[in-house]
C-alpha cells in the first residue's frame, strides 16, 4: 500500500495537483469505513520518512474536506511533533507544496 501511495503522491507532485483524503483512499482502493484511518496511518509514516531524510512532506498534497484546501488537523499535529513550525499553516503548506511541485519558494 505504501508503494501505491508514494506513486500517487509522486503523480500529484509532477502535475502540481492536490487530492482529498477520500479521493486518495478510493484511488488506492482502500476498503470500507476504516479506509481514512488506514490512509492517515500510512501518510504519517511517510511524513516520518520525509522528515528524517530532509524531504518536503508529501502528505501536504492531501486536502481535508473541510480544511479550505489544506490538509486535515492531524497533518499539522504530526508535522509539529516532527519539529516543524506550523504556526502559519497556510504558509507551511505553501512551502511544502512549492518544493514538491519543483518551484522555488
Amino acid at each position: 500500500m505504501i508503494a501505491g501511495l508514494e506513486a500517487l503522491l509522486a503523480d500529484l507532485a509532477s502535475r502540481g495537483a492536490t487530492m482529498s483524503y477520500g479521493a486518495l483512499a478510493r484511488g488506492l482502493e482502500l476498503p470500507g469505513p476504516g479506509s481514512i484511518a488506514t490512509l492517515t496511518f500510512a501518510l504519517e509514516l511517510l511524513m516520518e520518512t520525509d522528515a528524517a531524510t530532509g524531504q518536503a512532506l508529501r502528505a501536504a498534497l492531501v486536502t481535508g474536506r473541510l480544511a479550505g484546501g489544506l490538509p486535515s488537523e492531524g497533518f499539522f499535529l504530526k508535522a509539529g511533533a516532527l519539529g516543524f513550525d506550523v504556526s502559519d499553516r497556510s504558509e507551511f503548506v505553501a512551502q511544502q507544496r512549492a518544493v514538491l511541485f519543483g518551484r522555488k519558494y
